[in-house]
């Protein structure tokens, strides 16, 4: 019997004991599988919460350096006297006639500064003329003068606003240019702050940072969370260092010397740039003028986010053409902003030392948040909304480049501009 029970467990009990150590074996192999998982989880992290952290520090010794041109420490000098305007405002315009009227008649209750206000009506389809040849009408003496240009051509080779701006350009005769847009809406004393300081500073290119009118969380959320993310690559605090490689153009406010403009090529060397201005700063960068950015908390307003979906809509022309349409930085840049979106919910929710990480990115976030407060005018505490923020960017992004690739140009106020010539200009305009 004992001999009976040996051979039982030799044939029945060994593979018993062989299962155990199987089953053992492939949970060792398993939990080694999720150790390891969790390991460059929490390593990945920790590295984005390094870079989110330097970015905050970086904003949090650089935004109180950019001057405000509101809490200016000492007085500007007076404007220098002459006969003639002190500066000459471009107003390029299709499709505005429910903003336009505002624009100008801003401009021309300015205080302390003599302006030549050129506006274009660039080919619109709606009462944009009308509206305004009534307001030039409506002019009888003062300092400003208004002129009024109405085109209904673009010739080819030309994108519409650097064509609208360059007509308005030949008919400039002030020293200073103020490049604007048919939309913006600025304060009494905007011009004559930036003038008066781009004087006392012997800068030749001055960028107002404009107040955005923004009516909705979801609007703040995604200017914060763009503002954020700008900071990756161009850092305003740096644009007045001649050494550091950032520079900076805003399309509703961009003063600069006629004399640098003309050196520069004038529009001519713009016509085909879909990001003129930003394509304008870093020439005026490149050739070794001085560039500032300056803050003003509500010399020069604009609606320019309606909803928190309508950069979508702002980014299908824009989007693409920042990256000089080269399809792998896109795409990389987009790769970016989706380890920003997944990777810190990705540790937050493995839990352990991943989890601190992503707290981490996240805590990160949010002084980067509270150090651009002064340029965003936005709570930090949006910070709250930067996953789906920036997932909306990334849409919005991914959707410019479908978009632009598909019709082979970029199609914006009725007119598609070829997807090659564009990249042509791109590549050799900056």
């Amino acid at each position: 019997m004992r001999l009976v029970s040996l051979i039982s467990e030799s044939r029945y009990g060994a593979p018993g004991i062989w299962h155990g150590a199987r089953s053992r074996t492939a949970w060792q192999v398993s939990d080694t599988g999720g150790m390891a998982h969790g390991h460059v989880l929490f390593i990945s992290s920790a590295v984005l919460a390094l870079g989110w952290l330097g970015q905050a520090i970086a904003a949090l010794k650089g935004v109180p350096t950019l001057p405000d041109l509101t809490h200016s420490g000492a007085p500007l000098p007076d404007l220098a006297a002459s006969d003639g305007p002190n500066v000459t405002v471009i107003v390029p315009a299709c499709n505005e006639e429910e903003k336009i009227a505002a624009t100008l008649r801003s401009l021309l209750a300015s205080t302390g500064v003599r302006l030549q206000i050129v506006a274009v009506d660039d080919r619109s389809t709606d009462r944009t003329g009308e509206r305004m040849d009534a307001i030039a009408a409506e002019l009888a003496g003062g300092p400003h003068t208004l002129e009024v240009i109405h085109n209904r051509e673009l010739p080819e080779g030309w994108l519409g606003k650097p064509h609208a701006m360059d007509l308005a350009l030949k008919r400039a005769t002030a020293p200073w240019l103020l490049l604007t847009d048919g939309d913006v809406v600025f304060h009494l004393q905007a011009l004559e702050l930036s003038l008066r300081y781009a004087q006392a500073n012997r800068v030749d290119h001055l960028v107002l940072v404009l107040t955005l009118i923004l009516k909705t969380t979801g609007e703040r959320a995604m200017l914060s969370a763009m503002n954020a993310l700008a900071n990756w690559n161009t850092r305003l605090w740096k644009v007045a260092d001649p050494m550091a490689k950032d520079s900076f153009g805003a399309g509703g406010f961009n003063l600069l010397r006629r004399e640098v403009l003309e050196k520069l090529g004038g529009f001519e060397a713009l016509r085909m740039q879909v990001v003129e201005d930003l394509c304008l700063a870093w020439k005026v960068k490149r050739a070794g003028y001085a560039q500032h950015v300056v803050l003003g908390p509500g010399l020069a307003r604009i609606r320019w986010i309606e909803g928190a979906l309508g950069v979508v809509q702002l980014t299908e022309k824009n989007g693409f053409a920042i990256f000089r349409y080269r399809t792998w930085l896109a795409l990389l840049v987009c790769a970016g902003l989706a380890v920003d979106v997944v990777l810190p919910l990705a540790a937050l929710a493995a839990g352990g030392w991943a989890a601190l990480a992503g707290a981490l990115i996240y805590a990160a976030i949010v002084l980067a948040y509270y150090a651009s407060r002064r340029v965003t005018q936005v709570s930090p505490w949006l910070a709250i909304f930067f996953a789906p923020a920036t997932a909306v960017v990334l849409f919005a992004l991914l959707r410019s480049i479908l978009l632009t690739v598909v019709r082979g140009g970029v199609k914006w106020r009725g007119t598609l501009y070829p997807l090659s010539e564009l990249r042509r200009n791109a590549q050799g305009g900056w």
